[in-house]
């Protein structure tokens, strides 16, 4: 089963080629992250979104994503930003501390700002449900992500 998202194109409200959108990528699992990177930077560039105005920002970790996201904001003046990560379940429960805090960061962030953000972090179980979500037979996050943030800037205007 892939993803039950249903791609609608039309952004009536806005001016797809003056957007200046910021897209933090987390480098932890970045065999997963580097392709959600890819398919999202594909799909807004496919859309018309100028090269020059995508602000590419990398951070060590997910949970860095928060402030990553915070720092894009304030230092570059961006419409909304995407947010990408991974985390895979490990023998503790350090991955759920870590996913929901930042959950809460990110919402914090994007209502502080008044901007939205359009979190791209994938939560798994194992490898192979990460790569079934980026690109895989479950959908492609990275992509997914990038049409939420589109979708919600299209509210704004």
């Amino acid at each position: 089963m892939g993803s039950s998202l249903i791609i609608d194109n039309s952004f009536e409200n806005l001016n797809i080629e003056s957007l200046k959108i910021g897209v933090v990528q987390s480098e932890w699992n970045s065999n997963i992250t580097d392709m959600l990177m890819s398919s999202c930077l594909n799909y807004f560039l496919e859309l018309g979104i100028k090269k020059n105005n995508l602000i590419i920002r990398k951070v060590p970790g997910s949970m860095e994503l928060v402030y990553g996201s915070n720092h894009m904001f304030q230092n570059h003046n961006v419409d909304g930003i995407v947010a990408l990560g991974c985390i895979i379940k490990g023998e503790t429960d350090h991955d759920k501390y870590i996913a929901g805090a930042i959950s809460n960061g990110i919402l914090s962030v994007s209502l502080k700002n008044k901007k939205p953000i359009s979190f791209g972090v994938l939560t798994t179980n194992n490898i192979k449900q990460a790569i079934a979500r980026s690109g895989g037979n479950k959908g492609d996050k990275g992509m997914e992500s990038a049409y939420t943030l589109l979708k919600m800037l299209n509210l704004n205007y």
